[in-house]
Formats: structure tokens, C-alpha cells, sequence
């Protein structure tokens, strides 16, 4: 018996022994991966459900199920559990006795799931079997409970054919006199229009609150139960500009809407995915407050407070950075929300009274969610380098952990990441990280890739990159730079590329290898690089600035941005920030220089794109192909079936960083 329990011990410590996998991480690990989001504090304060996205290998799609954890860490279990199906958006009611989610599955045995639609399901606090309650003929986008769990506050859009009619065999003629026809995940752009509904949830009957030419989104109940805000664009053509406004409505039918923010520019932009925050006595709401239309998405959203008997705002605290998800602390003296500073993301509190800011965590993390609760009880979903997000309780500013559902990776080894700072041409100071290879030595030179990121507004942080950490375990450096037109850094950092992309931030992406050359890590014989999106754009204005580079790898990009005017989703950008080409021919040859010079290119290039992509459509990839193909320049054009900007077949994904692998070891490891 003793021998037995020295064992059982050293079974429990030795990763050998005890089963854990000490091999690198490697492609087909990326479908182990576990993705958590939109954690859910009931009002009680005891129990968090949250959403978990596994991938079901033998149906090649990934799947998402809601979860339940007690606020102690105990008794965490699986809710649902649909084979085909999905569910999403968890919400407690005011009493903390039922939990309401989206899920897309059947209504039944006998519909057929291509025939199911997304709606408002709900079940007991406990699990159990779930209702469906609503029955919207083209789905349910988002809802929110009323106070007194009654109704429900939904966003459904207008259907496609008038209920009770049938569909005709094949899709009738796509029509639009839109501005904005297209976008990428909901496809052609019509009349149909997304809006507010009020249902009862004792009849199950439904009425619309707000309708016409115009879109709402982000339904945020009052705690008082007398009010719904909730966000929209106005105007003659709401297509045309970014002025997002929060507007307010009783939650009767044929009530009167009423305008509450007026700043022109964008006040609650979708796109932050951060609702209307009411306070707790309903007299105040918490919001995002963008820059003025001109600068579209390089201004900092900041937190803005607004009374909804004057409506009159302010701000709390000016930073110059972006904050989100804005919540209140249960006192009402306080707003909790993410705040974005260089490298990482933070939980932090700002203080009405002063405007104080304050970390609630700290170190290198970044945070991408979280709840509080009437008590003032917190859950945090955050993660760094090491690990993907996990859920975790904030007590006395300390965290506890409450789920990890990607613990299998404790036994496997992953590369150290460090921090870059250094001066570009210009002295400019930019800051980046370095993923440094697996069994790293000291003075020798290993071969490098410069991974960009898309946005262009957007930064790299401290947080787990599955594709940075494959690299490294197959003997390459990744060094993740942070150019200049990223976030994290403040307005004036951001807007320095405004209508000049690859020009500043290709100086800055130049100087980050340089300065891993110069650290002795970076072989300068061995260079690559890459990126997805604005990172696949920037990828093409580097490689046609730069012979340097022995390989490139250029996702969903494009550098003739005369062919993208009209074509891809962002007509309304393009006048902002470009103008038009007929007018501004100046601007437009300018950042259409990788196209226009690609005989410049040297490089070989895999070009990646999916083929359903109205962001950044595959013309991009497919016109830089063709231009290095002429050129006899080593090429090659990968396009992802039906997929849209962001891939989500599993095997696509893993297909993808094989195909990276494997194009970046051909020209750096021959």
C-alpha cells in the first residue's frame, strides 16, 4: 500500500506519468482548443454561466454549449448539450430562478435543422429541459429580460417572406437601393431592416417598438423596468455615416422613441459589442463615446455618462484609450470596464467622483469580459500568453479560478514571450513582442517571421496566440509588432496612417526585424513575414517596400483599393477617410501602391482569402496573385470554401497554419 501511494503521488505530479503530452503544440491542436465568452452572474450572486466553443472533429464544425459554475468554483456543469446545434447568450432572470439563452436547434423532433432558426429559449437555474419561447419567423439576433420577468426586449429582423407564404424553389432576385448593400455575415443588403420588439412571455405574442428605414441594436432594460435603450442610426441615409445615438423607449406598444445622446459621432458603436449600462437606481447610463465621423476607427471610445432626465453627458475620465464593456459597481459610485493600455487589457475601475482610474488586475493579461453582480461579487474572463481566457472570481482584487476548460495544456511546453521597444526611422518609439523558439539558445540566429495584425486599429497583447506558439515549436522566432495606426497607444498613435496606410507603419514593421537582428535572435538571411486583413494589406506594402524578406504570407488583403471601392462592405469608409478616386486620385494611387508597383515584389507569397468574404473580398488576394504570377515571382492563391473573413471550419483553420508551416519552411528552412 505504501509503494501504491507513492505512485498514485508521483502519478499525479509527472506529466509522463500521469498521461499529460509533453510535445509541442502543433496544428492539429488547434481544434482542442477551448473558447470561452459572455460569462453571466446571476443576481443572487451564486452561480455564473458562461459560453464554451469545442470543435466536433468528425462534423468538421465547432460547437458552443452553456455551462454553470458556482460563484464558490463547485458543482461546474454542462447546461445543454445539442449534437447539431448551438447555444449562446446566456441571461438570468431578475430573480435568478430561470436562465434565457439563443440557440439555433429545432424547435422540435420534426423540424428539420436547415429549416431552424435562431430564438429565445429558456430552462430552469438548475438545467433541465429547455422551452422555447419566442418564434420569429427569420430568428432572434439579441434580447434582454425585463425586470419583472415577464418580457423580453428582442432584436429580430423583418422577415423575408410574409408569414404563411411559401418559399419559392429557388432565391427570388437580389435587390437593393441601399448605400451600403452588402456586408460580410449577413450577405446582400435589402429593405429588410433589424428591430426592436416587445414580447410577452405569457402569450407569447410580439409587437414591434421601432419600425422603419433603420436599424437597432444592443436592447439594454432599465433596473426600474420603465425604460429600453437601445442603439440606432438616423438621418436622411443612415447608411452614409457612423453617428450611432442611444435612444429610449417605454416598453408599451405605440410609445413615442426618444433621442438621448446627440454628439455627432458615433456614441455606442456596435461594433465594441458594449450594451447601454443603466445604474443601478435607472436615472444614469454608462456608454462608449467614439471620435467624430471624419476619423471612423482610429479615435478612442471613451466612457461617457449621460442623465436621462437632462441628457447631459460628460465624461468621467479623459485617457486616451479604449474603454469597454462599461458596468456599474453596485453603489453607483463607480463604473468597472475594460480599458486597453499598450500590450495588455485590464479590468479597471473609474471613479465618478474624481475620475480616478484603477487596475482591478494587473500584470500581463489581457482581459476580454466580465460580470458583476448586485453585491459587488465580480467574474473575469482573461488569459496571457501562456493561456487561452479562463474564467475567474475577483475578490479583494485577487483572482480565483472557477473554470479552465484547457488545463490539458499545463503538460506542454510553450515558448517565452518577451517585450520589444525599440525606435523606428523616424525615432518614433513602437513596441511589439517576441515569441522566441522552443529550446531557445542563446547567440544562435534562428529564422524570423513578422506576424502583423489586422484592424488597422487593433494591437497585439499578452494574450494566448495558438498560431505564435506552433511557430515557435517548429524552430521559429515570431516577432509581433505593433506599428504605428494601432490601438493601445493613444489618438495621435492611431491616426498617424489615417488615409496613408503602408507608409509609417511599414517603417515601423521594418524596424521591429531590424531590431531582432540586432538582439542576435533573428537571422537576417531568414526572414518572413504575414498577417490576415489590414495584416495581409500591410504584408503586400511591405514586401514592395522591401526585397529583405525570403517569404510572406498575405490573408484575406488588398492593395488596389480602386477595385475595392464598391466592392468590399466599406463604402461609407472609404468616403471618410479616402474620398472618392475619381476625386482624389492622390490618395488613392497612394495606398494602392502595393498593386500598383508590384513589380517591385521579389518575395514569394502564399495568398489566402475566403471566398464568401464581403470584408475584405477575395479580389484583393486574387489581383496580387495574378500580379505575381505575370511577374513569374513564386506564388501561390488558397481560397476557403463559403467561409467569410473570419474562418470557422475547423479543418480550414488547421489546413491554413499547415499551409503557413509549411510555405515559411520552404524558403527559410531549405
Amino acid at each position: 500500500m505504501k509503494r501504491l501511494a507513492c505512485l498514485l503521488i508521483l502519478a499525479a505530479t509527472c506529466p509522463a506519468l500521469a498521461g499529460e503530452d509533453p510535445s509541442p503544440l502543433q496544428p492539429s491542436d488547434l481544434a482542442r482548443i477551448v473558447d470561452l465568452a459572455e460569462p453571466a452572474l446571476s443576481a443572487d450572486g451564486k452561480l455564473v454561466a458562461y459560453t464554451a466553443t469545442t470543435t466536433d472533429t468528425d462534423a468538421d464544425r465547432s460547437q458552443s454549449d452553456l455551462w454553470r459554475v458556482r460563484f464558490d468554483g463547485k458543482q461546474r456543469i454542462r447546461l445543454t448539450q445539442t449534437a447539431d446545434s448551438n447555444e449562446w447568450r446566456p441571461q438570468w432572470s431578475a430573480d435568478s430562478s430561470q436562465l434565457a439563452f439563443l440557440s439555433d436547434r429545432p424547435r422540435d423532433a420534426d423540424q428539420a435543422k436547415e429549416d431552424s432558426t435562431t430564438q429565445v429559449w429558456v430552462m430552469p437555474r438548475d438545467g433541465g429541459e429547455a422551452q422555447r419561447l419566442t418564434d420569429f419567423a427569420d430568428g432572434v439576433e439579441d434580447f434582454v429580460w425585463s425586470p419583472n420577468g415577464r418580457q423580453l426586449a428582442v432584436i429580430a429582423i423583418d422577415p423575408e417572406f410574409p408569414p404563411g407564404s411559401e418559399k419559392p424553389k429557388n432565391p427570388p432576385p437580389i435587390v437593393s437601393e441601399r448605400y451600403q448593400f452588402k456586408e460580410d455575415g449577413s450577405g446582400y443588403l435589402g429593405a429588410r431592416r433589424k428591430h426592436l420588439y416587445l414580447f410577452d412571455i405569457g402569450t407569447r405574442k410580439s409587437a414591434v417598438l421601432t419600425p422603419g428605414a433603420h436599424d437597432e441594436q444592443l436592447p439594454a432594460w432599465s433596473p426600474d423596468g420603465k425604460t429600453i435603450a437601445y442603439v440606432t442610426k438616423r438621418g436622411a441615409d443612415p447608411d452614409r455615416h457612423l453617428n450611432y445615438d442611444i435612444y429610449l423607449i417605454e416598453p408599451r406598444i405605440g410609445a413615442t422613441e426618444r433621442q438621448l445622446t446627440t454628439f455627432v459621432g458615433a456614441d455606442l458603436d456596435p461594433y465594441w459589442e458594449s450594451y447601454p449600462a443603466w445604474s443601478p437606481d435607472s436615472t444614469r447610463i454608462a456608454y462608449l463615446q467614439g471620435g467624430e465621423d471624419k476619423w471612423v476607427y482610429y479615435a478612442p471610445w471613451q466612457l461617457a455618462v449621460i442623465d436621462v432626465a437632462t441628457g447631459k453627458s460628460r465624461i468621467p475620465a479623459a485617457i486616451d484609450r479604449c474603454v469597454t464593456k462599461p458596468r456599474w459597481s453596485h453603489d453607483g459610485r463607480a463604473i468597472l470596464a475594460l480599458v486597453e493600455q499598450s500590450l495588455v487589457t485590464h479590468v479597471s475601475r473609474i471613479d465618478l467622483a474624481d475620475g480616478r482610474v484603477s487596475e482591478l488586475t494587473r500584470g500581463d493579461r489581457f482581459d476580454i469580459d466580465f460580470d458583476i453582480g448586485k453585491d459587488g461579487r465580480s467574474v473575469i474572463l482573461g488569459g496571457d500568453e501562456r493561456s487561452p481566457p479562463a474564467l475567474e472570481a475577483l475578490e479583494n482584487r485577487r483572482l480565483r479560478s472557477l473554470a479552465d476548460h484547457n488545463s490539458w495544456l499545463a503538460g506542454r511546453p510553450r515558448a517565452e514571450t518577451v517585450t520589444l521597444r525599440f525606435n523606428s526611422a523616424d525615432g518614433t518609439p513602437i513596441e511589439g513582442l517576441l515569441v522566441k523558439p522552443l529550446g531557445f539558445e542563446p547567440g544562435k540566429r534562428y529564422p524570423a517571421v513578422l506576424r502583423l495584425h489586422g484592424g488597422p486599429v487593433y494591437q497585439f497583447s499578452r494574450e494566448f496566440m495558438a498560431d505564435w506558439q506552433i511557430y515557435a515549436a517548429n524552430g521559429f522566432a515570431v516577432v509581433a509588432v505593433n506599428p504605428r495606426g494601432s490601438s493601445g497607444r493613444g489618438f495621435d498613435f492611431a491616426r498617424a496612417i489615417y488615409a496613408d496606410w503602408g507608409n509609417k507603419d511599414v517603417q515601423d514593421a521594418l524596424a521591429a526585424v531590424e531590431h531582432v537582428v540586432k538582439l542576435g535572435i533573428a537571422d537576417p538571411q531568414r526572414l518572413g513575414v504575414g498577417g490576415w486583413s489590414y495584416g495581409g494589406i500591410l504584408t503586400n506594402a511591405v514586401i514592395a517596400s522591401d526585397t529583405r524578406f525570403k517569404a510572406a504570407v498575405s490573408g484575406a488583403g488588398a492593395s488596389n483599393s480602386y477595385a475595392m471601392y464598391g466592392h468590399d462592405q466599406y463604402i461609407r469608409e472609404y468616403m471618410l477617410e479616402l474620398g472618392t478616386p475619381w476625386a482624389n486620385r492622390d490618395a488613392y494611387d497612394r495606398v494602392s501602391f502595393p498593386f500598383l508597383h508590384a513589380d517591385r515584389i521579389r518575395t514569394p507569397t502564399l495568398f489566402q482569402c475566403a471566398e464568401k468574404d464581403f470584408n475584405v473580398p477575395c479580389l484583393g488576394a486574387e489581383q496580387m496573385y495574378q500580379a505575381l504570377r505575370a511577374l513569374d515571382v513564386p506564388t501561390r492563391l488558397v481560397i476557403y470554401p463559403g467561409e467569410h473573413h473570419g474562418l470557422s471550419v475547423p479543418s480550414y483553420l488547421r489546413d491554413r497554419m499547415q499551409r503557413n508551416l509549411d510555405w515559411y519552411s520552404r524558403f527559410l528552412k531549405p
